[in-house]
Parts: structure tokens; C-alpha cells; sequence
């Protein structure tokens, strides 16, 4: 009888064009299948929590395979031969195995982002943030931010012609903070749409700028037309930070 387990590790999106995989075309799923179909010695299928885009991070994702039952040693060995078989891009912290009807895509009761904007020149921290010079009026960024719980319909900042039967997310937090030369901006929803998070950074950051005001932000959600939000902000600053599953999903 097969066993249901979760990975929970990290990547650096850098080289790879997001999770799922495609024809000719690197991705984290395409790694991890041929990484447990080779370690395993049978074709293994891994589905992940979310298709993630190109050049996107992710300091926690999730993803589930079946195998039969290994006990907790067996799950460190093979924890180990992932992280000797994947390059520096990929880390696997731990294999957990989960009840049968866990899905690391479908379980998932929250997702957190955070999107990096550095504030002035940094050789180190270039990579991993959107340099974005000029003024910002943080606070009324913030103000925008909490604008977004009144609303559910998302449309304004999706990428068009998605394959999705609803744009309706429920928005629990966001927020922008200052860290040192970054400012981080924090968001959390039961689920996101393509681009989502992206094109409302691009849209809080003309907030910031007093290109457009807090009514006009308003409008720009209400009237659900991709074409009147910001642009989208390069995937480079974008990391998943966290995913939230029910209680009792783990086994131990």
C-alpha cells in the first residue's frame, strides 16, 4: 500500500521557468521527478502547491509524490541523496507523510508572497529585488494595501485568457514595511491569480509615486480591466513565503 508524503523545501527561481513543466523548458518539477524517478528507481510524478513563473522564488513550497512507507530514517537518507543530486538552487528540508486524501495544491488553506524592492544600489541584493529609484510615499502604499480587503474580484491585476473559472480571491493580510535598503511588501490569500501579485505592486508603487490616487485605485479594481492597473513588476523580487494546511494533514 502506497504512502502519501509532502516535500517541503526551497528554490532560487533564477534558472528555471517556474514550476510546471513544459516542453523544452528547465523547471522545479521537471528537477524533482527526474531527481525521485532516478533515487526511487520507478517514475515518480510530483504535484506541486502552485505553478510558480519564470525566475520566481520560493523560501517554502510544497509538493506531494506516493511511494510506499519509509520510516523516518529512510526519509532523512533520501532527504539527503535529493539535496547531494540537486545543484545550489534547490534545498529539501524535510519529507513528511500526510493523509491519503492530502493535496499540496488543493489542502492548501493560505498562501504568503513578499515582493522585495530595494531602495538603493546594492551589488548583493540586485538579484533578488527591483531596484526602483525616486520618492515613495509609503504610507499611502499602505493605505492602498488595505484598500484591497474590501474587495474580491481581482480581474485588474490577472494575466489574461488564464484557464481559471473565477477571479475572486479572499485577501487576509497586506501590508509594505521597510527593511534596511528593502521595502517588503507582504500579502496572504487563500489563493492567488497569475501575475496577481506582481501587477499589484506595480499598481501600489504609481500609488506611491502620486501618479494615481487612492479613488483612482479603487476604480481600477471595481472596473476589472487589466489594462488600467500598473505594470508588472520583474519576477526577480518575488518570493512565496509560506503555505498554510489544515491541522492534522501531517502524520507526524
Amino acid at each position: 500500500m502506497e504512502q502519501r508524503y509532502f516535500i517541503k523545501f526551497a528554490f532560487n527561481g533564477s534558472g528555471y521557468h517556474g514550476w510546471q513543466v513544459q516542453d523544452n523548458a528547465v523547471t522545479v518539477q521537471q528537477a524533482f521527478e527526474k531527481a525521485l524517478s532516478l533515487i526511487l528507481g520507478d517514475e515518480t510524478e510530483v504535484m506541486g502547491a502552485g505553478r510558480t513563473d519564470t525566475g520566481v522564488h520560493a523560501r517554502q513550497f510544497y509538493a506531494h509524490f506516493d511511494f510506499k512507507k519509509l520510516d523516518r530514517i529512510e526519509r532523512e537518507n533520501l532527504i539527503n541523496k535529493l539535496n547531494r543530486f540537486f545543484a545550489w538552487d534547490i534545498v529539501v528540508y524535510d519529507i513528511l507523510p500526510v493523509v491519503a486524501d492530502a493535496h499540496a495544491r488543493f489542502s492548501a488553506l493560505s498562501r504568503t508572497y513578499q515582493y522585495q524592492v530595494l531602495r538603493a544600489k546594492d551589488p548583493f541584493l540586485n538579484s533578488f529585488a527591483w531596484y526602483n529609484y525616486g520618492n515613495l510615499d509609503v504610507a499611502l502604499m499602505n493605505e492602498g494595501a488595505q484598500v484591497l480587503f474590501d474587495y474580491e474580484d481581482f480581474t485588474s491585476f490577472s494575466k489574461l485568457h488564464t484557464q481559471v473559472k473565477t477571479n475572486n480571491c479572499k485577501i487576509m493580510n497586506a501590508w509594505w514595511e521597510e527593511q534596511g535598503p528593502l521595502l517588503v511588501f507582504t500579502i496572504t490569500a487563500d489563493r492567488f491569480l497569475r501575475n496577481m501579485v506582481r501587477a499589484i505592486v506595480g499598481t501600489l508603487i504609481d500609488l506611491g509615486k502620486h501618479k494615481i490616487t487612492l479613488a483612482d485605485f479603487r476604480k481600477i479594481i471595481e472596473n476589472r480591466d487589466r489594462s488600467e492597473a500598473g505594470v508588472s513588476v520583474p519576477a526577480k523580487g518575488l518570493f512565496l513565503t509560506g503555505i498554510k494546511y489544515p491541522d492534522g494533514i501531517f502524520l507526524d
